[in-house]
């Protein structure tokens, strides 16, 4: 393998080995990517006013957008403006970023307090643009259902047969975003999805809608509330107990209690009663756990 590289001179972006070689984007994704961080600093130009430009389709925009969010390399926000417009604002990075390091990067208030992250400069980190096209009143972010779309943009990538357009994606999005919510994982609703295809599909949305509703997960059991905690009987034995019912001594020392001589009894009927108290604790004894 012989190769001639030569330098340019001019007009050239330098970008990470990792972006190129990125085992999770596909060729969409990484052409979108590098235009957006080839325009000059200034120009602001939208995502989708990129795909135009390098010639990549809606549905391949959509699931290379959904492919960048879920790596890092974009992310975005929706905020109102003052006439109750919605406009949507985008950073773009050569470097993956958290959510956190993203709205410093933006200069956004983090989401929850915690510890600053260093001052990015604005080249090597990315560039917060403005994408207002089309800005009437849409309905506010929902990031549970953007999840849902990155992860079936993520499941369906490579799956000729399972070609969907952005208005699919955003019917099915729900569907996913609560398989995820009750903990499914991408493989399994990557297998769930796309094994046993048949050899055409005729329509990629309603396979996916029966098979995301038939195949549906269980909701998540209820978490089991903790058990009570280990506390000295009161009774003055040394046992430990656990109260099942708020009681503070253990077994034998609420048999002994009740079953104690008062001292001016004369008579026979305690003797018995402890004669009878302790048949019945007999009986029961491999029945009955010991607290």
């Amino acid at each position: 393998m012989l190769k001639h590289v030569s330098a340019p001179a001019h007009s050239f972006t330098q970008v990470p080995n990792e972006i190129i070689r990125h085992p999770r984007l596909s060729a969409e994704a990484v052409r979108l990517l590098l235009w957006q961080l080839a325009l000059p600093p200034g120009v602001d130009v939208s995502l989708s006013e990129t795909a135009k430009r390098a010639g990549i389709k809606k549905t391949a925009f959509t699931r290379a957008k959904g492919e960048l969010l879920a790596e890092g390399y974009v992310h975005e926000w929706k905020r109102q403006g003052i006439a109750g417009r919605w406009a949507t604002q985008q950073l773009i990075s050569n470097t993956p970023l958290t959510a956190e390091e993203a709205a410093a990067a933006a200069g956004r208030p983090p989401a929850a307090p915690k510890p600053a992250v260093g001052e990015p400069t604005p080249r090597d980190v990315g560039r917060p643009q403005e994408n207002t096209e089309g800005n009437t009143s849409p309905p506010p972010h929902h990031p549970l259902a953007e999840r849902g779309a990155q992860a079936l943009a993520l499941v369906t990538r490579g799956e000729r047969r399972l070609r969907l357009s952005s208005r699919d994606v955003r019917a099915l999005a729900p569907l996913v975003a609560e398989w995820l919510q009750r903990g499914a994982s991408l493989r399994e609703i990557r297998d769930e999805l796309t094994s046993g295809l048949p050899d055409q599909v005729r329509s990629a949305r309603g396979l996916l809608r029966n098979r995301l509703l038939r195949k549906m997960p269980d909701p998540a059991p209820e978490p089991t509330p903790p058990p009570s905690p280990l506390r000295a009987c009161a009774g003055g034995c040394g046992r430990m107990i656990r109260p099942a019912a708020g009681e503070s001594q253990c077994r034998d020392c609420r048999y002994e209690l009740a079953t104690a001589v008062p001292h001016d009894d004369a008579s026979g009927a305690a003797a018995a009663t402890r004669r009878g108290m302790a048949a019945v604790r007999e009986a029961l004894s491999p029945f009955a756990p010991a607290l």
